[in-house]
């Protein structure tokens, strides 16, 4: 007797310890699960509830404590839903819509008795993808133009003897469209280079002052003495990239030079304000009507399409002024009104700052 109580008090031992093991492997193995960045939904063989990680709650509205043991297709109605997990076939994902996310989920079976339900937000890879899509389609439609141009000259320069006048017209007609083309290029270049960056731009000391007066003088050589082109600067300079800068506050100018009829005017500003400092474009042009001014700094986004190609605009300026002002923890303000010009204003806060007691 003494032999088998020794022996069953050894098996309760081992029974005990292996108990403690399941318990401690199960809640690793849920700390892990909820880690996922995917849902994971168990379910049992008639579809109730079980257990469910964090990322599913969030993906399907679901809540562990409360609907634990609850019929999944009471908790999610959607007639897709419904009909994927009562079909019985789950070789393919099931694209998903619920609660304004773009979800794929698959049901697998891992044992006679439960499944596992893993869902995955696509929701930012779709608008990536959209984003992607779009920009081939437009930088493809922006290039096709000038080449089309060229193109149909170059043949009716082979096919046809023509006047010194005609050619040199044509001529001159297929340089700016060259040129046009490679300022798209260069935009499309700059714009990439500017998502494709990690790291934040270096703490280099920016002189903003001097820039902005070799700025001016490169958009009232654009302008040709069209319009009142004027500066107003404190002596304050920024912590960043000099180039990337310069490539912002130059689209600014430029955009109003390009959009403000002869004779109108352009008041450059850089001021500081409680918060930080603005670097403010204000013109009196053709103005923005109210709707489009969320738009404005998407990718080839044309409030007049028909008056960009006359200005030879490339569609890409604002957007890379938003880059290069979240790059150097900035953000853009537009202001506008049809008829009454626009104003642009370039925020940068205090951190950025260099004032001129601090140099």
């Amino acid at each position: 007797w003494a032999h088998s109580t020794r022996r069953l008090e050894n098996i309760r031992r081992e029974d005990e310890r292996s108990r403690v093991d399941m318990v401690e492997w199960l809640a690793r193995f849920r700390q892990a699960m909820s880690l996922l960045p995917d849902g994971v939904v168990i379910v049992d063989g008639v579809m109730h509830l079980e257990w469910c990680n964090p990322a599913a709650e969030k993906h399907l509205g679901l809540d562990r404590v409360r609907d634990e043991g609850r019929l999944l297709t009471n908790l999610i109605r959607a007639p897709e839903f419904v009909n994927y997990m009562l079909s019985g076939s789950f070789d393919q994902p099931l694209p998903f819509v619920h609660h304004h996310r773009k979800i794929q989920l698959q049901l697998i079976s891992f044992d006679n008795r439960r499944r596992i339900l893993v869902t995955h937000d696509v929701t930012q890879a779709e608008k990536l993808e959209t984003l992607r899509r779009d920009f081939i389609a437009n930088a493809s439609h922006e290039l096709r133009t000038p080449l089309t141009v060229i193109n149909g000259f170059l043949e009716h320069a082979l096919s046809t003897e023509m006047d010194q006048m005609t050619r040199q017209r044509q001529l001159h007609l297929m340089a700016e469209q060259g040129q046009r083309m490679q300022r798209l290029v260069a935009d499309m270049l700059t714009l990439t280079r500017l998502e494709s960056l990690v790291q934040q731009p270096s703490g280099d000391t920016v002189r903003i002052v001097p820039m902005l007066n070799h700025i001016l003088d490169q958009a009232r050589a654009l302008s040709e003495g069209k319009h009142l082109i004027t500066l107003e600067a404190d002596d304050i300079n920024l912590k960043g990239n000099h180039d990337e800068l310069e490539s912002a506050f130059t689209n600014l100018l430029t955009n109003a030079v390009r959009y403000t009829p002869n004779g109108g005017s352009i008041q450059v500003t850089w001021k500081l304000f409680g918060e930080g400092a603005a670097l403010t474009v204000r013109d009196d042009g053709i103005g923005i009507a109210e709707e489009h001014l969320s738009r404005l700094t998407e990718r080839f986004y044309r409030v007049d399409k028909t008056r960009s190609r006359v200005t030879q605009g490339t569609g890409l300026g604002l957007a890379i002024v938003k880059h290069v002002l979240l790059r150097h923890r900035g953000h853009l303000v537009v202001a506008s009104e049809p008829g009454k010009g626009s104003c642009f204003s370039a925020i940068f806060k205090r951190p950025q700052l260099i004032l001129s007691e601090e140099r």
